[in-house]
């Protein structure tokens, strides 16, 4: 049987007492909150991560899983899912990865195949949706890159930095998935 949260490089995880420190770092670094959130790129203190954490493993419409290098074990990155529609088989992913050294070396589209795949597989979605920020060009090339198909645009959804931003909305529906995982 196929373990659906371990790829080449990378594992899907709980997020453990000893990763919510680095996981804090994160929402205090305003570069990584820019691209991951679009909340303002607040600080959070370890108390506000654990009690983000808490909430989501209590809720029945969100999954989070830590992004964890499969050689040290390292934490670099979270993913999972929220608004889940059980009734529809939908649901939002979403995914971000912490330290900059991280960023660029293949771990977001590794993390975000295996948690589609979960979400298509384990959880039984019928579609996958994502939004993302139109300034955020890298995130806009993978999710493309992986099927997901360009629905719709929130217009001048968010300002920054002196300037509105359009949001565009991501999806993907399960027989999508398949034909692409059947083709590699």
């Amino acid at each position: 049987m196929k373990n659906l949260l371990v790829g080449e490089k990378i594992m899907l995880t709980a997020i453990n007492e000893e990763d919510v420190l680095e996981f804090q770092r994160w929402y205090n670094d305003a570069s990584f909150m820019r691209h991951y959130d679009i909340v303002s790129a607040i600080p959070k203190t370890i108390e506000d991560v654990k009690e983000l954490v808490s909430e989501v493993r209590k809720s029945n419409t969100a999954y989070i899983f830590a992004v964890k290098d499969l050689q040290q074990k390292e934490l670099i990155g979270v993913t999972g899912f929220e608004d889940i529609s059980w009734n529809n088989g939908t649901a939002l992913i979403y995914i971000g990865i912490g330290g900059e050294k991280h960023r660029g070396c293949g771990y977001g589209k590794e993390a975000l195949k295996l948690t589609i795949e979960f979400g298509f597989d384990e959880l039984n979605f019928h579609r996958i949706q994502l939004t993302v920020l139109e300034y955020n060009e890298p995130a806009i090339k993978l999710y493309e890159k992986l099927g997901f198909k360009r629905e719709g645009v929130y217009r001048e959804f968010i300002h920054r930095d002196g300037r509105r931003y359009d949001m565009y909305l991501y999806g993907i529906l399960r027989s999508e998935w398949e034909t692409l995982s059947s083709i590699k």
